[in-house]
């Protein structure tokens, strides 16, 4: 049964897709003597999954070998406290070998449920299907592999999925700033991705100052996303963790109409994971539907009354569950996250500065950690080259595909510059379509190029 929530939180949020890796929680603490006997005071030995090993074995295992996880903990010591979105070069062995800009879209997996919101006569309703698919891309985000950051001027396009066109842009580099557009005959999806971050030892809380816009297209009707917080887990000591508790508000601005629901703190052994509560309310605040569910699996709705009990003779109805996944899946990607990892749902003359051609990215999805390491500090050096030469002429970087507006967006953790699709992409891809020479990209003789001078871009082949 949901617990009954009070709607409230103001201001526009981001989204998952704002987040930087990953994403996490807030935990349950197993045994201060453990972490002593590590020498490790004061960091979190946790076992979400309530397994049967102890905190001590517990605590030991992780991805990183034992000599380079304490020389990479002494290292990051100094940074406690501090917000480390674009400060710290993290090794290749923690990345998956998918970027953000891709992470972004694996929100459109399950975008049959906006469809279902934008042919929906029920206000109400539409804001359960909406709220669900929200939720849907949580089933993702657990995994613990960190994405690359994108290269300034990358960008990542989708078609062949729900007639859906998808792109996404690397709009700044300090700060780390992502803008996406997404749209089919239902729906205009439009979101401006940053993140803050604090670092806290073995652990990273994660605040997305993202500004998320939805727009269903049949009655107009424009939804507003505020998610909560979220947190790393054991990022250096143990079985690294994600979760992320508190308040997620969708807000339907046309009429005030709003969804809040929590999402349960993992408590010890890993009791509470996963679970969602709350409730659609109207624009007077009182409940219309409960919802309630776990957010890697499944959610259920129910109509209630005003002190938010289920109605007499309705019964709880499920409206999204989550799509089977491959069995043991190297970096726990889903069917549709290889799709979107892959060349199948890329258009005809792909950009070359999408994410699929980053060499640094290729190198790691075919095991090879040195090359993939080397390639992704060569990509950097010419990140950092590009920006000397553009200061020294004295230019600025214009994003492609979005433009940044006079917009200021408060969000609960900050104020958020706004980049706004200029529609400059849906004429380049007619243009393109449209054209009598099409085919397609030559995979293996392109080389990325996000770059915006071209002697730049020549010296990465």
């Amino acid at each position: 049964m949901a617990q009954k929530q009070t709607s409230g939180g103001d201001g526009g949020g981001g989204f998952f897709t704002s987040i930087a890796w990953g994403l996490s929680n807030f935990g349950s603490v197993v045994s201060k003597s453990v972490n002593g006997l590590l020498g490790y005071e004061g960091l979190e030995v946790i076992n979400p999954e309530g397994g049967s090993g102890d905190a001590e074995s517990e605590a030991q295992k992780g991805r990183w070998k034992e000599e380079d996880r304490d020389n990479y903990w002494k290292m990051m010591q100094k940074y406690i406290g501090s917000d480390v979105t674009s400060m710290v070069t993290l090794p290749v062995l923690i990345f998956e070998p998918m970027t953000m800009l891709q992470r972004m879209a694996e929100l459109m997996e399950y975008s049959y449920l906006l469809d279902l919101a934008d042919q929906c006569n029920d206000p109400h309703m539409r804001l359960v299907y909406a709220a669900s698919w929200f939720i849907s891309l949580y089933y993702a985000y657990q995994r613990t592999w960190k994405p690359f950051n994108p290269i300034l001027g990358e960008t990542y396009e989708m078609i062949n999925h729900g007639g859906i066109t998808f792109i996404a842009e690397q709009v700044s580099h300090h700060p780390p700033m992502s803008a996406a557009h997404a749209e089919n005959d239902h729906f205009v999806y439009d979101i401006t991705s940053k993140v803050k971050t604090k670092f806290l030892g073995n652990s990273v809380e994660v605040y997305p100052l993202g500004r998320t816009r939805l727009t269903l297209k049949r009655d107009g009707v424009i939804l507003d996303l505020v998610p909560p917080q979220t947190k790393i887990n054991n990022l250096i000591f143990g079985r690294t963790w994600i979760d992320s508790p508190g308040e997620m508000i969708l807000t339907n601005l046309t009429t005030g109409d709003k969804v809040v629901l929590y999402f349960q703190p993992c408590g010890w052994f890993g009791a509470g994971r996963y679970e969602v509560d709350g409730y659609v309310y109207n624009g007077d605040e009182e409940p219309k539907i409960l919802m309630t569910g776990k957010w890697n699996e499944f959610m259920n709705f129910q109509p209630c009354d005003l002190e938010g009990e289920p109605l007499p003779g309705t019964k709880l109805e499920e409206v999204w569950r989550v799509a089977g996944a491959p069995e043991n899946d190297k970096f726990q990607y889903t069917h549709f996250g290889h799709k979107v990892n892959s060349f199948e749902t890329a258009p005809s003359k792909l950009l070359e500065s999408d994410s699929r051609l980053r060499p640094d990215r290729q190198a790691l999805e075919k095991g090879d950690l040195s090359k993939a390491a080397a390639e992704k500090s060569s990509l950097e050096e010419r990140q950092r080259a590009e920006k000397k030469m553009r200061e020294a002429k004295g230019d600025e970087h214009k994003p492609r595909w979005f433009d940044l507006s006079t917009e200021i967006s408060a969000t609960p953790w900050g104020d958020l510059e706004v980049y706004n699709y200029n529609g400059k992409y849906a004429q380049h891809r007619a243009a393109i379509d449209g054209s009598d020479n099409v085919g397609g990209i030559d995979i293996g003789s392109t080389a990325f190029n996000p770059w915006q001078y071209q002697d730049v871009a020549a010296a990465s082949e």
